[in-house]
C-alpha cells in the first residue's frame, strides 16, 4: 500500500479537508498514474452531500482525472511509464455480462464499480481524484491524445463523454436540430460536441446571460427558458433536446419542443422526482430518455475526437485549498465552465 495526499470530506455535507488515503500496491493488470489534474463535477457536490443517497465516507471524490503513468504492473500492455493517460467515472464492471461484452461497461448488469462512493470487487472502498495518485486497471484508463491540454482534458471524462454518448446514439449529425439544455459544465460540451458532429444547435438556458459563449462555441441559436415566448416559438423544432439540468423540470413543456419520433434525453439527475402528463409523449410519438456515461471505447473514441477537432473543456483552474469554495460556486453556477484543481496543490 502507498499513502498519498488526498481532499476528502469527512462526513455528508462536511467540508472537504486535506488528509492521506492508501493506494492498493500496483498489480499485474494496473497502472500507477500520478495525477495532474481533476475535474471538479456537479455530481461530486450531490454525493459528497448525500443528495443521491447515503454515500460512503471519508469520500475523496473526483472522477475526472488526466495524469501521467508512473509505473506499471509486469501484464500491462495498453500503456507505458510516461503515457497521459485519463481515468472517468468507473474503475471496474464485472466483464462477463452481454453489456460489459459489447463495451457498454457503464451499464454493466452486476453494476459497475464507481471511481469513488463505491466498493471494488475485492471489497475495498474506492477514492477519487481529488489526490496526487491512483492505481486502476490498464482496461479502465484511456490514452488523452497529444492534441489536448491535460487540464482540459481532464472534464472530457465525465462531461465529455457524458454528452458524446447520447448524441452519437440519438444520432446528431447534418440535419439534426439539437437543444442542449443547461450551459454549464456538462452542457458547454454539449454544444462544442453537437456543433462538431455537424448538428443545427440550440442552446435553452434560464437566461441570455451567457448567450455571446454559447455561440462562440458553436450553437446556432440561444433562447431564455424564463422567456414564455420561448416555449411558443419552438414548439415542434427539435430532434433532440439534451437536458444536463440537475433540477427538476416541467417534462410537459419541454416536450413540447419536440418533434414527431423526437427525443428529450437526460443527462442531469435532479434529486427530487419529477412528474409527467403521458400525454405529452404519446402525442408525437415522443421518446423520454436517459443516459449515463459511456463504455471505455467509446471514452477513447470521444477523446479521439475531441483531439481531432481542436477543443477541451473550458476551465477555471483552481488549488485544492479553494474546492470547497468551488463547490458553492457550481451550485451559484458561477463557473465557465469546469473547475479543475491543479493536483500538484494537493
Amino acid at each position: 500500500m502507498t499513502t498519498v495526499a488526498a481532499y476528502a470530506a469527512p462526513a455528508a455535507k462536511a467540508p472537504l479537508e486535506r488528509t492521506t488515503i492508501e493506494r492498493r500496491p500496483v498489480g499485474e493488470q494496473d497502472v500507477l498514474i500520478e495525477i495532474k489534474f481533476a475535474g471538479i463535477c456537479h455530481s461530486d457536490i450531490h454525493q459528497a452531500r448525500e443528495g443521491w443517497g447515503e454515500a460512503i465516507f471519508p469520500m475523496v471524490p473526483g472522477h475526472e482525472i488526466a495524469g501521467v503513468v508512473t509505473e506499471v504492473g509486469s501484464g500491462v500492455t495498453k500503456f507505458a511509464v510516461g503515457d497521459r493517460v485519463g481515468v472517468g467515472c468507473m474503475v471496474d464492471s464485472c466483464r462477463e455480462c452481454e453489456n460489459c461484452k459489447a463495451g457498454l461497461e457503464q451499464y454493466c448488469v452486476e453494476g459497475n464499480t464507481g471511481t469513488y462512493n463505491a466498493v471494488d470487487r475485492s471489497g475495498e472502498n474506492t477514492y477519487g481524484g481529488y489526490s496526487t495518485h491512483i492505481v486502476v486497471d490498464e482496461a479502465f484508463t484511456v490514452r488523452i491524445p497529444e492534441g489536448i491540454a491535460l487540464d482540459e482534458a481532464a472534464p472530457l471524462l465525465c462531461a465529455g463523454i457524458t454528452t458524446y454518448s447520447p448524441l452519437k446514439h440519438w444520432n446528431a449529425g447534418p440535419g439534426k436540430k439539437v437543444a442542449i439544455l443547461g450551459m454549464g459544465g456538462l452542457g458547454h460540451m454539449g454544444v462544442k460536441i453537437a456543433h462538431a458532429l455537424g448538428a443545427e444547435v440550440t442552446v435553452l438556458s434560464q437566461s441570455l446571460r451567457k448567450k455571446d459563449d454559447g455561440l462562440k462555441l458553436g450553437a446556432d441559436h440561444y433562447y431564455a427558458t424564463s422567456d414564455p415566448q420561448t416555449f411558443e416559438e419552438l414548439r415542434g423544432s427539435f430532434d433532440l433536446i439534451l437536458s444536463t439540468v440537475s433540477a427538476p423540470l416541467d417534462l410537459d413543456k419541454f416536450l413540447s419542443l419536440l418533434r414527431t419520433d423526437g427525443a428529450f434525453v437526460n443527462v442531469g439527475a435532479p434529486e427530487e422526482p419529477v412528474s409527467l402528463n403521458l400525454f405529452s409523449v404519446i402525442g408525437g410519438r415522443k421518446t423520454l430518455a436517459g443516459s449515463g456515461i459511456g463504455g471505455i471505447r467509446e471514452t477513447q473514441e470521444m477523446l479521439d475526437f475531441c483531439a481531432e477537432h481542436g477543443f477541451g473543456a473550458e476551465i477555471e483552474l483552481i488549488s485544492a485549498a479553494e474546492i470547497n469554495e468551488a463547490y458553492e460556486r457550481v451550485l451559484a453556477s458561477d463557473v465557465r465552465y469546469r473547475f479543475v484543481i491543479d493536483a500538484a496543490t494537493i
